[in-house]
């Protein structure tokens, strides 16, 4: 069966031509394993960083609310003491827990505002070298250095009896270094069948053995930690 490699999304690196001693792939499997922890803990972070923005974004529009609807509030009673001179201590009373909600309101969201502003910096800080990014504008791709010389090892007798056909596209963890540091199935072939389970498996192994000229910032100063996907092409 012929294999093509096509790229779907941004493909990846190929293995090393010199098979690995034993010790180094046990150093390579630490150092992996390493790093995945660490990506976990990055990962972790920026969620959850994101969700404090996403609160405190809630929290000041709340105030913001609230304190608009204070300000009309005490305009109204204003208002209306200026037609009533004579006024009540009833109204009074109205008008200074109005002004104080409102006095309440602006400190909240002054307080609300600095903690926002707070967040956006860290969200929008410059990243550094290794940091986990996503992909856009700012941040140039990796480029697999030999990706047409990684073939899915496709295994079983009924998968060359069958013979299945499509798009694989694997999802990979490519390190500020250029190495794939995880791999995972991203759209596999269609169907449940035990043929396509394995073509989707082989695909997603074979990724791990690509290497890449790693993301990098426009200026190439900077090199990235990024997700990116690569396509097989089953024919």
């Amino acid at each position: 069966m012929r294999i093509a490699l096509s790229l779907l999304l941004i493909a990846l690196p190929l293995a090393a031509a010199k098979k690995p001693t034993v010790v180094q792939l046990e150093t390579q499997l630490k150092r992996l394993t390493e790093e995945r922890d660490d990506l976990k803990q990055r990962l972790a972070a920026t969620e959850k960083l994101q969700q404090e923005a996403a609160s405190a974004k809630q929290a000041r529009d709340l105030a913001r609310s609230e304190s608009e609807a204070a300000r009309k509030e005490v305009e109204q009673l204003r208002a209306s003491l200026k037609e009533n001179q004579g006024g009540s201590d009833a109204i009074l009373k109205e008008l200074q827990e109005a002004k104080q909600t409102a006095e309440e309101a602006r400190a909240e969201a002054g307080r609300l505002r600095t903690q926002n502003e707070s967040l956006q910096f860290k969200v929008n800080a410059v990243p550094g070298e290794g940091d986990l990014v996503l992909l856009g504008e700012d941040i140039k791709a990796a480029r697999p250095v030999n990706l047409n010389r990684v073939t899915p090892h496709l295994k079983g007798s009924s998968f060359f009896a069958g013979h299945p056909k499509g798009v694989v596209v694997v999802n990979v963890l490519i390190s500020e270094k250029g190495d794939v540091l995880a791999s995972r199935l991203l759209q596999g072939l269609p169907g449940d069948s035990a043929d396509a389970k394995a073509a989707n498996e082989a695909c997603v192994e074979a990724a791990k053995h690509l290497v890449f000229d790693p993301a990098t910032s426009t200026d190439g100063k900077t090199r990235f930690r990024v997700w990116q996907g690569v396509g097989f092409y089953l024919d």
